[in-house]
């Protein structure tokens, strides 16, 4: 993790330029599992909502990669490389949009609710500031069974701002004194609606003051940006700093879903720096730092594409639930008569 003191470049330190890398190459899976997806559903072979994080990987796999083990995560909608990062097989993903039986969700749930709370990955209830108030609760917990060093992450939208949830959850935070990190994918758009319609302050960071809410600002298409001020904001809240902002501006590269064309996309905010591909960005960086070449990028790239379609292609002859044979209890009552019997 990159000290706040030290400030280590990617440039200048190997394990940080290893980080980056690892980073880069997760932001990739998760680009090539989420094209995938979208392939599926326009075949008719995902029911229910795609959501991709084109546009977004950078700040996402910046989160999930600073977190460890005994850390809690809330990834959303577009998290799928921070999902990677923490650790959540490709398996996971594939399982819970085909709706195989032998997912993490057993197939119970809808495709974009899938988590191992018990990991600490949390199923998504809602991307409207929702998981924010259940990161709190679990940080809490921690804090009541004398657990220490310990961090909660969750991601939302500038939409989600806008929601009281949100102001409940942050307010209690900064109270509770929370080693929380918060971070908010500025893209522009609450699914159609613009910013300017959404909140009338110069920047969503200028929200953290009034909670009492430290703020970091980041470049949401610059990886080694997110890198940075990722690690800075996890740093200062597990070492007892309280919850961290993080708002990075960035545009996402596609619409709200695969349902969804963006067509009310202004042109002009396409064609500016908000617009940039952070995984374009990440690749011209690596390139120009002499980090990897150009047979090196393919490389990764097949073995991407390699792992997600080995994965597709074992959930699809896993076949869907039979709901005459699914035992139709609570999956936690489920797994406590389970643990019951082995202890028999």
């Amino acid at each position: 993790m990159l000290e706040t003191a030290a400030r280590p470049t990617v440039a200048t330190d190997s394990g940080a330029r290893d980080q980056f890398v690892r980073a880069f190459r997760w932001m990739l899976l998760a680009r090539v599992l989420d094209d995938k997806f979208a392939s599926l559903y326009r075949a008719g072979k995902i029911h229910g909502g795609v959501f991709l994080g084109r546009g977004q990987e950078a700040l996402s796999v910046a989160v999930g990669a600073q977190l460890r083990r005994g850390d809690v995560y809330a990834p959303l909608i577009r998290d799928g490389a921070g999902r990677l990062a923490f650790g959540e097989p490709v398996l996971d993903a594939v399982r819970t949009y085909l709706g195989s039986p032998l997912g993490p969700m057993r197939a119970r749930d809808g495709n974009v609710h899938r988590g191992r709370p018990r990991e600490g990955l949390l199923p998504m209830l809602s991307h409207l500031g929702a998981m924010i108030s259940v990161v709190n609760g679990m940080l809490i917990a921690k804090r009541f069974h004398g657990e220490t060093n310990f961090v909660g992450a969750t991601n939302i939208g500038d939409g989600a701002t806008s929601t009281g949830a949100f102001h409940e959850a942050i307010n209690q935070a900064a109270v509770e004194k929370l080693p929380l990190i918060l971070t908010i994918a500025d893209n522009q758009y609450a699914y159609s609606t613009p910013t300017a319609r959404q909140f009338a302050c110069a920047s969503l960071a200028d929200k953290a003051a009034g909670y009492g809410v430290d703020v970091h600002e980041a470049d949401g298409t610059d990886l080694v940006e997110c890198l940075r001020v990722a690690g800075e904001a996890v740093a200062r809240a597990r070492a007892g700093g309280g919850p961290q902002m993080i708002v990075a501006r960035l545009l996402r590269l596609c619409g709200h879903g695969e349902h969804d064309d963006a067509h009310y996309v202004e042109t002009k905010l396409k064609q500016s720096g908000l617009g940039r591909d952070c995984l374009k960005v990440a690749e011209e960086f690596l390139v120009s730092k002499t980090f990897a070449d150009a047979a090196s990028l393919a490389v990764w790239r097949s073995e991407a594409i390699r792992e997600v379609e080995q994965a597709v292609a074992m959930v699809q002859r896993e076949g869907a639930p039979d709901p005459f044979a699914q035992e139709w209890s609570a999956l936690s009552t489920t797994r406590l008569m389970e643990a019951r019997s082995e202890n028999l």
